[in-house]
């Protein structure tokens, strides 16, 4: 949230170390989201009643007299989920480094068949009538489901009649959001505020899969029911923020630059006893700003404009022909810590592969095809990140172009088989469709490379892929950035500007 033009995070967090248990609210502040203050954990678990077994998930919401609040989930000893609230205890402190716990809690209590699946309240929003509604993640004779929860004071909470929404075709709904989107441009908007005609988003979190999607529809307030838009997909094979690791997801509306925001959890891809070995284990996304696409059919992501604070040493390629089978150096930048942009033009997509009907999942194709040589299609072609100088050892992010009924369909994808010569993790690959028309349109990506995070936006942010990775040579100096070819066409480079990033200050 923000709060008297300060930005606060709160995360879960283990005090004892680095693996899940006595979860708490850790707590950081900034003024621009890049560089942040780390101070006293905002929440402990302390009461036998409600959250003696860990102060998990939740959000904050800004009340009508300015004060921010909590809302949280706490965990009893026998495991029962219970819906707390925490407030300031100094609303004048700007940092708000004390929270106390409210006399009411538990607020809200779970019914007898979900006291283990009854958790993750969201920000609160005030509807037309003056009264604050908030949604739980639940479920429901196997259906993934939004609870929702109403009050005219915020202390006292009674279930609705109905669900704001539910899916038969997902279990557990964990980390949901719900907020309005404009049908005009990139600017955020307030959930408190009745805006006439604007489309909702519905983002959830299924816990069986660890997978974030989300739907588009309209809310309805009379009735408080969320109706998703006609063809809708209600389950994983749906849209998502994110096609690789990013989950957990969680949006705030940032009242000072009108926009909203989005932050995730990143967890690790390897062992329980490397992360204990490294002392460290999950981290945060990148901030990410957040509108409905021009097209009404899906959201579109971008790095908050304060990352590129930390940009340095740009490099630019001239207009330049990338040939079949060709690999081409980005030098001049610190290949481990780097923000690039690149643009591809195709001349010739008559070669194009036919998209078979059985390749319905792209997360499949790109596991199968991966980035290496095509002897017939367009593609694969992008970037090698975290690569070693013998380009042995490498992390792929590419596009594909294939022809399916006289339309051309493009394919992003990330291939992780070889982002590590020296140590074995999770090297899936991932992959989604890309909705842009190679013929009118250039295909752009811009990657974002932190150590052993490496995020990516395609299309202008239409599809975005976050994976981590774990090189072994590629490392600090050793780490280098090449643009490849691997299809059977030339394709051109219109446009690649690179930058070192420097050290957020982190304290």
């Amino acid at each position: 949230m923000i709060y008297k033009g300060i930005y606060h995070l709160f995360y879960q967090y283990n005090p004892e170390g680095p693996v899940w248990g006595n979860i708490t609210w850790g707590h950081s502040t900034s003024t621009d989201l890049v560089n942040w203050t780390i101070h006293p954990p905002a929440l402990f678990p302390s009461e036998s009643a409600y959250d003696s077994n860990g102060c998990w998930s939740g959000s904050t919401t800004i009340l009508q007299n300015g004060t921010p609040a909590i809302l949280y989930t706490g965990g009893d000893s026998q495991n029962t989920q219970f819906q707390n609230l925490a407030g300031p205890k100094d609303p004048s402190d700007p940092y708000l480094v004390e929270w106390v716990k409210s006399p009411y809690n538990p607020i809200m209590k779970p019914n007898a068949m979900s006291t283990t699946l009854f958790r993750d309240p969201t920000t609160a929003w005030l509807g037309p009538d003056g009264s604050w509604r908030v949604i739980i993640g639940n479920e429901r004779e196997h259906h993934g489901t939004a609870l929702l929860y109403k009050s005219k004071d915020f202390n006292h909470w009674i279930e609705a009649d109905q669900p704001l929404h539910s899916s038969n075709e997902t279990g557990m709904w964990e980390c949901p959001d719900f907020f309005p989107v404009s049908n005009d441009g990139e600017e955020g908007l307030d959930a408190s505020v009745d805006f006439p005609g604007v489309k909702h988003v519905l983002k959830v979190g299924v816990a069986h899969s660890s997978v974030d999607y989300y739907t588009i529809g309209t809310y309805d307030h009379h009735n408080d029911i969320f109706i998703p838009d006609v063809g809708s997909v209600d389950n994983e094979s749906g849209l998502r923020l994110d096609y690789g690791k990013y989950y957990a997801s969680k949006s705030f509306f940032d009242s000072d630059k009108k926009r909203r925001i989005f932050i995730a959890w990143i967890n690790e891809s390897t062992s329980r006893e490397i992360d204990i070995m490294k002392g460290w284990s999950g981290l945060q996304s990148f901030p990410r700003k957040i509108w409905l696409d021009k097209a009404g059919k899906q959201l579109a992501q971008w790095p908050v404009e304060e990352i590129e604070k930390l940009r340095t040493n740009k490099v630019s390629l001239p207009v330049t022909t990338l040939k079949k089978g060709s690999v081409l150096e980005v030098s001049g930048v610190t290949g481990a810590q780097a923000d690039v942009e690149i643009s591809f033009s195709i001349p010739l997509l008559e070669k194009a592969e036919v998209l078979e009907s059985r390749w319905s999942n792209p997360q499949e194709i790109c596991s199968q095809r991966g980035s290496s040589a095509n002897s017939t299609g367009v593609g694969p072609f992008g970037l090698l990140v975290l690569a070693s100088s013998d380009i042995q050892e490498f992390t792929a992010v590419f596009f594909r172009i294939f022809r399916k009924n006289d339309k051309l369909i493009v394919l992003m994808c990330s291939d992780l088989k070889r982002s590590s010569l020296g140590l074995e993790y999770d090297k899936t690959n991932y992959g989604a469709f890309l909705d842009v028309d190679p013929v009118t349109e250039k295909l752009s990506l811009r990657t974002l490379i932190d150590h052993s995070i490496v995020e990516n936006f395609g299309g202008g942010g239409k599809v975005c892929i976050t994976t981590r990775v774990y090189p072994t040579s590629a490392i600090s100096n050793d780490a280098h950035i090449f643009v490849f070819n691997n299809g059977s066409q030339h394709v051109e480079i219109s446009r690649l500007n690179a930058w070192s990033l420097k050290r957020a200050q982190i304290n």
